[in-house]
């Protein structure tokens, strides 16, 4: 049976983003202010034909990772965020799982940083979007090495560059932190999953895990050895949004050093081998 209030809904919510506002070049002539079709796939990483069958009615049953995604790509609000789970046949996320909903206001305080690399990761260390600049200077990733644990454990090959004592406290810090959000967030099926894998991939994980370590994240100095413009020592913060547990991550460089000059050249040929775009998200 096809669904058509859902597809009205998301061509509807399509029409009102602007490319501009999206963050992606407007580029010639357009029937609509809107994204296109295209774009809004590129946006939530998902093809362009799901994109159209969903608004044709013909994909009845989407995943509640692409409505997540299409919720994001579409800069919803909370409630029209709930609105799209209902229309796509799904319950919308509990007080029990993870949030991951990222509001307009975040949107935008991302728009504004553009020259600074930002990502936003939920409470379970899982990238849900970034900006160019952030996936310019540390790479692009996808499926389970989107989430921060994963990659510290299980996947080798990150550009910070680690001794054993920060590689050894960063890990620390990250079981704990994922133990607490396990603590606040029982009924997340998807959290629970990561859990289990990290502890039947990582030995280290299942060791730090049962050993109770109560480590936490500070602001710290990373060097991160990139490929094309050298090594920059930038300082690393974490930022907590209020009531909603996401962590806003945020490299900077001090002004006027060599390392400023690198992340600028950065913000040039990063950006255009990227292609400037809305900030990056898979699902």
């Amino acid at each position: 049976m096809a669904n058509t209030a859902l597809g009205t809904a998301l061509r509807h919510w399509r029409d009102r983003v602007s490319p501009q506002a999206a963050g992606l070049p407007a580029g010639g002539r357009r029937r609509a202010a809107g994204l296109r079709r295209e774009e809004l796939a590129q946006l939530a990483g998902i093809s362009a034909d799901y994109v159209i069958r969903l608004e044709q009615g013909r994909a009845t049953n989407p995943s509640a990772q692409v409505v997540e995604a299409l919720a994001r790509a579409l800069r919803l609000a909370r409630d029209e965020r709930t609105h799209l789970f209902r229309l796509a046949g799904l319950a919308p996320p509990g007080p029990g799982t993870v949030p991951r909903h990222i509001t307009p206001g975040i949107h935008r305080m991302l728009d504004r940083l553009s020259g600074t690399p930002v990502a936003v990761f939920d409470a379970a260390w899982t990238q849900l979007l970034a900006n160019p600049l952030y996936t310019a200077l540390m790479g692009e990733w996808h499926g389970k090495d989107l989430n921060g644990v994963w990659r510290n454990f299980v996947t080798p090959g990150s550009r910070v560059r680690d001794s054993p004592g920060s590689r050894s406290a960063l890990q620390g810090a990250l079981v704990a932190d994922l133990r607490r959000t396990d603590g606040r967030y029982p009924d997340d099926l998807g959290l629970r999953s990561l859990i289990a894998d990290l502890r039947r991939h990582s030995t280290r994980f299942a060791g730090l895990w049962d050993s109770g370590t109560v480590e936490q994240h500070d602001a710290a100095r990373k060097t991160i050895d990139h490929p094309d413009v050298g090594a920059l020592t930038l300082d690393c913060d974490v930022l907590s949004v209020a009531g909603s547990d996401l962590r806003i991550m945020v490299y900077t460089a001090e002004p006027g050093t060599e390392d400023a000059d690198r992340l600028a050249l950065l913000g040039v040929i990063g950006t255009q081998s990227l292609g400037v775009g809305e900030p990056s998200r898979r699902t």
